[in-house]
């Protein structure tokens, strides 16, 4: 076999193989041998007929399958042969051979990007150091309080933070769409679920009030069949609701799953989930600077093929999570590109690290991920058991660990400067962390 390797701009390399007519032949012959030994052909017995006459009848498929398993084992063997690791699948293009049976094709593909990793005790980050306060427990109350309102039917026109009751439909051009009708529709209104044109077309409106109003779907729309066109809903309000906080008392309390010690007790949960999510969030922003460090220390090329790949993949969730199934409302891949690119560089780099530092997966590390993502299913067991059957998710699970385990390694290494903070500023308090606050 004869391997000729070039290098084209960027990291792509076409490889030219050639591989003798005497290898393609003792591959065929081998084949057209174990056919014939089953091989119906009529006028014969089976597997009887001689080997000539198996040949005419299945010389060519014969053929075919044996080249097809040759470019797939002779690319294997050249890219052993000249150390090259490809990043994608390579695009194969026969090519004319001076030899009747010979096979000659080229490859092209792109490899991974060589480069030294930049050290990593060069890198300075900074550690946010924070406790929670008795002051930062009661905020974190008073933001669980404003989670759960009590509620109250007035009579009055609707304005910002009420909880309003609608039907809704909505047409375009005379027509209905999907997604545009709902009866007995609950939303609170300012808190941003609908777009604000349909928001600003409610507020005032009364219980029992009809509307008429006309809305244009943005842009950036999530489901692409809408974006630019202009609808005309009809809203009927059934209800409207003003809130008040409730107070802080044994109900209050058991709403947030604490049935025994009252106030104290919350107080107490809700402290150390505070603590546990400030802990995680110290290391999300220590993992931030680990990333942008990384990158910004070590300009790398990033292969075509993965960023493709990556791209499509942040496209299909994007649309999965609109709700959409249709592949043709696809977002497009120029609102993915920059943010694709980093993941797969960053992906090298933390690659690198882990392969330097000569990093694993751990084990336990794995389980417990595992642990943490099927108990938010039903059944968990059930979840566990297909979990472990994907191979493709398997292996994402066993990457991400392994992302945490060189981001701690390398956080280990660096230069890390402690810095005094306050829990507000750490967690960007609000009602996302107040969400995590019970647990």
């Amino acid at each position: 076999m004869m391997v000729s390797v070039e290098t084209l701009p960027g990291l792509e390399r076409r490889m030219e193989i050639s591989v003798p007519a005497t290898r393609v032949r003792q591959q065929v012959d081998a084949r057209l041998l174990k056919v014939s030994r089953t091989a119906r052909i009529k006028g014969f017995r089976p597997g009887k007929a001689p080997i000539h006459v198996v040949r005419k009848h299945y010389g060519t498929q014969v053929k075919d399958e044996v080249v097809s398993d040759l470019i797939r084992e002779t690319f294997a063997e050249a890219l052993r042969q000249e150390k090259l690791q490809p990043a994608g699948g390579p695009r194969i293009e026969a090519q004319k051979t001076g030899e009747p049976d010979g096979l000659r094709y080229t490859a092209t593909f792109e490899v991974y990007p060589q480069f030294e990793l930049a050290d990593p005790a060069k890198l300075k980050l900074t550690r946010p150091v924070a406790a929670v306060g008795e002051g930062d427990v009661d905020a974190m109350i008073e933001s669980l309080r404003r989670q759960r309102p009590n509620w109250t039917e007035v009579a009055r026109g609707c304005g910002d933070g009420d909880r309003v009751t609608i039907d809704f439909e909505g047409r375009i051009d005379g027509a209905p769409f999907e997604g545009g009708k709902s009866e007995n529709h609950v939303i609170v209104l300012g808190a941003g679920r609908l777009l604000p044109d349909f928001e600003q077309g409610l507020r005032g409106s009364a219980p029992g009030e009809k509307r008429e109003f006309d809305l244009r779907f943005p842009e950036d729309y999530p489901a692409r069949t809408l974006t630019g066109k202009t609808a005309r809903f009809e809203t009927l309000v059934h209800k409207v609701e003003e809130s008040s906080l409730p107070e802080v008392d044994p109900a209050f309390c058991e709403a947030f799953g604490v049935a025994e010690g009252g106030i104290e007790a919350l107080r107490a949960e809700v402290r150390q989930n505070m603590e546990r999510e400030l802990a995680q969030a110290v290391q999300s922003r220590l993992k931030a600077q680990v990333m942008d460090q990384l990158l910004a220390a070590n300009p790398i090329a990033v292969p075509k093929s993965l960023v493709d790949a990556e791209i499509r993949d942040m496209q299909v969730a994007l649309l999965r999570r609109s709700g959409q199934r249709d592949a043709r409302q696809l977002p497009p891949r120029e609102n993915f590109e920059p943010a694709a690119k980093r993941r797969v560089a960053l992906g090298l780099l933390l690659n690198e690290v882990a392969r330097r530092a000569n990093i694993k997966p751990d084990a336990a590390q794995v389980q417990s991920r595992l642990d943490e993502l099927v108990s938010t299913y039903t059944d968990p067991d059930e979840a566990r058991r297909q979990y472990l059957q994907d191979e493709a998710a398997t292996r994402q699970l066993q990457m991400s660990v392994l992302e945490d385990q060189a981001v701690a390694w390398v956080v280990a290494t660096a230069d890390v400067r402690d810095q005094a903070a306050t829990f507000k500023d750490i967690m960007n308090f609000g009602a996302d962390a107040a969400s995590e606050a019970v647990g």
